[in-house]
């Protein structure tokens, strides 16, 4: 069991929106940057995004994304089933196959570790996150190093 790319890079993105949103709307090349995301990819996270409601966009010179909700409204989980993950445990993904088309000995240990993952992801807001010095740091050198970065070019 592991969450996957998807989820991972959702909420990294929408951590970044909500680090750099406060001064406008975000480009997507900026948090493709300051990230390491394709940015094909995260216009496809974005759309999926975007369609939930979580996140506008804004066209034009000075456009980008911005969220569309509070960040004490919004959290991991929010995000991360927005793009179509989850995390699941069980062997069967949650259908009760998991043996021959039956349940096996373990799928309800398996299911209720599940529903205590989702519960602990539903609690941590991006507000939270916004406010936790370590994340501050990590974002400070990452922009500390854009900065440096597109000097040299």
């Amino acid at each position: 069991m592991r969450l996957t790319t998807k989820g991972r890079y959702a909420v990294t993105a929408v951590l970044d929106l909500a680090l750099h949103g406060e001064r406008g709307p975000v480009p997507l090349s900026d948090i493709s940057r300051r990230q390491g995301i394709s940015r094909p990819y995260l216009e496809q996270l974005f759309g999926k995004l975007k369609q939930e409601g979580y996140i506008d966009s804004v066209r034009g010179p000075g456009g980008g994304y911005r969220l569309d909700c509070a960040l004490d409204d919004l959290s991991v989980s929010d995000i991360v089933c927005a793009v179509g993950e989850g995390v699941d445990a069980t062997r069967c993904g949650g259908t009760g196959d998991c043996q021959d088309g039956e349940i096996c000995l373990t799928h309800e240990l398996w299911a209720d570790l599940s529903q205590q993952i989702d519960l602990f992801l539903k609690r941590i807001t991006f507000a939270s996150l916004v406010a936790r010095r370590d994340v501050a740091h990590v974002a400070r050198r990452q922009d500390d190093g854009n900065l440096i970065d597109s000097r040299m070019l």
